[in-house]
């Protein structure tokens, strides 16, 4: 089942899976089975990305790759480790396409004369607030 990213497949033969013993629910099924799946995508190294992805996926995904430019998800999740595979996979597939996503220009804007003016009233109230708050008699010390 290859991964599919907007015009992006990946397939199977590049991702690479493991697994390992569980942390996870299961009791004394845990200490027999290894259901906790890792699933490894070479992002540096794979030839299905398009050069500007790859670029895109390095950055983005910077904190999360290994020297080598290794992506890879832990999926502990549940008993079965069929279901923690299908898991892995969706988790990459999101990282992915999260990192590859690209975010929509901010056009600047103006605060509106109504707003500028409820601000200004709103920092008088405060001023007279804080105005009331001195001392009440004009005593001597």
């Amino acid at each position: 089942m290859p991964i599919v990213l907007d015009s992006i497949v990946i397939p199977d033969a590049e991702l690479e899976f493991s697994a390992t013993r569980s942390s996870g629910p299961g009791g004394q099924h845990v200490n027999k089975v290894s259901t906790c799946v890792t699933v490894s995508f070479d992002v540096a190294g794979a030839p299905c990305l398009p050069e500007a992805a790859r670029a895109r996926l390095l950055e983005r995904l910077a904190p999360r790759l290994t020297r080598e430019g290794v992506l890879r998800v832990s999926v502990q999740d549940t008993r079965s480790q069929a279901a923690n595979k299908e898991l892995a996979v969706e988790r990459l597939t999101a990282l992915l396409r999260a990192a590859l996503a690209r975010p929509k220009p901010r056009r600047p804007t103006r605060p509106t004369r109504a707003s500028r003016q409820r601000r200004l009233e709103a920092k008088k109230r405060r001023g007279a607030v804080k105005q009331g708050r001195g001392r009440v008699g004009g005593g001597e010390d």
